[in-house]
């Protein structure tokens, strides 16, 4: 068991795959103790089955507010559980239930299945813009972030004319160097924006997400704001980075576009919310042969279990004809990501409409030059040069 602090894993230059340092990790016996960016030391948690443990554990929690918690970047991650009420993703059982269950009825199948119509006249418009232009253009403004950005906005009932707003907020909160103070700040601008749209909610109901949850009175005011922040936040921040580097892994592997286990692979190969998951053991509890005390930061590697070849054969290669559905990018557990069917519907008609209708679509940079996120939460681009000529 390896008990000494190791530099905290990270993505290599260039590559779209998990650190390399991953693989080591699912080998060695135990566990291995590290140091988060700017932040606390923690467990790393690697393999497939223990990440599934940890995020499963009732001795595990979730919670920001428990003492050990981990806290990552320049300054520590502000704990927004604390300062958004409603943030429940940082609840556990039975507080988060109460969250979960009001927000279920939102996001089935048959719910997302309705929506598959709007979503398609999203992506097609932002196709047409594209088409009505040069034939080249920076696909993260242009499609890879407003596709999912006007889907949750029309989901919602928020206004796309404030996405300005939003995104550049969002882009502070999940980004590692941002200091505590700059984190609530923009945590606040977007409360306070959320509160001001639910009260107008409240006045003029519409046929949209938010004034169904305010019809049914099930949570209070600062509680429906936060939750409404978080559904914008998730709903476009972690859609847009799948969308672009689904782009690249699949320009670089065109002979998998079109293939229909595309999404899944997508999101198993990418895993672009790996960091998100951080959690605190609250009573001792052994995870791959490690004994973890309470108190005790724990990081459970979402990539890396996807990257498990004990589970997924030959991870390291793109391969959609492999059956992926049991990865863990969308989390596990009671904390499975609720717009898990929503992301799937909005990469599938995304990949299949931008492929079909620019069929001569191919990258303006080497992928080695592409402007990847290093500093940040979730894996992604922050520009998408293409060309269609």
């Amino acid at each position: 068991m390896t008990t000494r602090p190791i530099e905290f894993p990270a993505r290599a230059r260039g590559e779209l795959g998990p650190p390399a340092e991953y693989a080591h990790l699912r080998q060695t016996p135990g566990l291995v103790r590290s140091a988060l960016p700017g932040g606390t030391d923690v467990w790393l948690v690697a393999r497939y089955e223990d990440v599934r443990t940890v995020l499963t554990d009732p001795r595990i929690s979730s919670n920001p507010m428990h003492p050990g918690f981990p806290q990552i970047g320049t300054n520590g991650t502000v704990p927004l559980r604390d300062s958004v009420p409603g943030w429940f993703v940082g609840y556990d059982p039975p507080e988060h239930s109460r969250f979960r269950k009001a927000l279920i009825p939102e996001f089935t199948v048959r719910r997302i299945a309705e929506l598959r119509k709007a979503i398609r006249r999203v992506v097609n418009r932002r196709i047409e813009a594209l088409l009505a232009g040069p034939p080249r253009a920076d696909l993260v403004p242009t499609f890879a972030l407003p596709v999912p950005s006007l889907v949750i906005c029309e989901l919602l009932g928020v206004p796309y004319t404030d996405h300005d707003l939003f995104e550049s907020r969002t882009q502070v909160l999940v980004r590692y160097s941002a200091t505590d103070a700059e984190r609530e700040e923009a945590a606040g601008e977007l409360l306070e924006y959320m509160t001001k749209l639910i009260s107008s909610k409240r006045r003029f109901p519409g046929r949209d997400l938010l004034s169904r949850l305010v019809a049914k009175d099930v949570l209070t005011g600062p509680e429906l704001s936060g939750v409404a922040l978080l559904l914008l936040i998730a709903g476009h921040e972690t859609t847009a980075n799948s969308i672009g580097l689904g782009v690249v892994v699949q320009l670089t592997n065109p002979e998998w576009i079109g293939a229909p286990g595309v999404v899944e692979e997508v999101l198993r190969y990418l895993s672009v919310a790996d960091r998100v998951a951080l959690r605190v053991a609250v009573e001792d509890v052994e995870i791959g042969g490690q004994l973890i005390r309470a108190g005790e930061g724990i990081v459970p590697l979402g990539a890396s279990a996807n990257h498990d070849e004990t589970t997924f054969e030959r991870a390291g290669q793109f391969d959609p004809s492999r059956s992926a559905r049991h990865h863990v990018a969308f989390g596990y557990g009671v904390h499975q990501c609720l717009g898990q069917h929503l992301v799937r519907a909005e990469l599938d008609i995304a990949f299949g409409a931008l492929f079909s209708r620019l069929p001569n679509l191919r990258l303006d940079v080497a992928p080695e030059d592409l402007a990847i996120k290093y500093d940040g939460v979730l894996f992604g681009l922050h520009e998408l040069p293409v060309r269609w000529d």
